[in-house]
């Protein structure tokens, strides 16, 4: 298939928010959206979104992975981002019913249908830096795509900065396009002074997360993440990943992870790390460079705790495995 997110389904759900209510959602055409030039998200960055994925089960029905997680982030980031707030039953229907509406087109596992809810403030007003939108729209893409490892899982090489945020602390909690905008230059140089994959941002040797995903380091049986707080996103995958692995019988730590630690750890012949995120679900990290140095993680190969994990949690989604934790919402 084509580069993921790239390829998008004709129509698209939207409403728009405007004299204090939301306005019922309406299909419209997915290849344009009409602005004013002034809009505020254009020039005050009021805009968040989500990605979530409907999967195609063997009886054909089709089901949506942590609805409600989703809608709960993203409401969340409309709020630290003082736009209109969203309807939970709004958003809710406007994703089912989009998903419903293209519900053939829902590829076979491990393909599936992502889908990119997004909330952007559109009052044309350039004089209010400081004052929030009183206009909005709402809108949900959907994007058919393939098996991310359809080339074979090749594990990362990550560059670690101890000087560098990937965003605003207060603004780490917010999915906002802001925030990987930042990620950029940093992630850009990484590759071509280092051939990096990414950038592990670990301000003050306390390791975060990467500029697209959360970073958990397995030693045997304990998954080892940093715990939540404002300063870095709370992925749904992340949360996914750590609730199969306590299912399992693994230790869990959510805490503190200094660099020190991680590079000790790391060297450990059994060591595993990945990066978890909506689009691979779980990725392998092979290397590390701190220093100038490379630090090969484990055997350099992906483990097989992180096999483990990533396929229990595909199971469930493609209806192979019991939903013991109700993640799935059926259209």
């Amino acid at each position: 298939m084509a580069a993921f997110g790239t390829v998008f389904m004709p129509e698209m759900s939207i409403a728009e928010y405007q004299d204090g209510q939301w306005h019922s959602p309406q299909i419209s055409t997915a290849n344009s959206l009409s602005l004013h030039p002034g809009a505020h998200a254009l020039h005050y960055a009021s805009t968040c979104f989500e990605g979530l994925k409907a999967f195609k089960h063997a009886d054909g029905s089709v089901h949506i992975f942590r609805l409600d997680q989703n809608i709960k982030r993203m409401r969340q980031s409309s709020k630290l981002l003082a736009l209109p707030e969203i309807d939970t039953t709004l958003l809710e229907h406007m994703i089912v019913d989009i998903v419903k509406h293209f519900k053939n087109e829902v590829p076979n596992p491990p393909g599936s249908m992502y889908i990119r809810p997004t909330h952007i403030g559109t009052e044309p007003a350039i004089g209010k830096a400081a004052s929030p939108a009183t206009q909005s729209l709402l809108y949900v893409l959907l994007s058919p795509v393939g098996d991310y490892f359809a080339g074979g899982t090749r594990p990362l090489k990550l560059l670690i900065e101890t000087d560098g945020m990937r965003c605003a602390p207060h603004m780490g909690m917010i999915k906002s396009g802001g925030n990987y905008a930042s990620a950029l230059n940093p992630i850009m140089q990484a590759r071509a002074q280092y051939d990096a994959d990414q950038v592990l941002f670990c301000p003050n040797g306390d390791v975060q997360e990467t500029g697209a995903a959360n970073f958990l380091l397995i030693d045997g049986d304990e998954i080892i993440t940093k715990d939540l707080d404002s300063s870095f996103l709370h992925g749904i995958t992340r949360d996914s990943i750590l609730t199969l692995a306590k299912d399992m019988g693994m230790k869990v730590s959510e805490r503190a992870l200094s660099v020190d630690e991680l590079l000790d750890r790391a060297q450990k012949p059994a060591t595993e790390a990945a990066l978890s995120g909506t689009a691979a679900v779980l990725t392998p990290v092979g290397s590390l460079i701190h220093n100038e140095q490379t630090i090969t993680i484990g055997s350099g190969e992906e483990g097989p705790k992180t096999q483990l994990l990533r396929r229990a949690l595909n199971e469930i989604q493609w209806g192979e495995r019991a939903d013991s934790f109700g993640w799935l919402t059926a259209v």
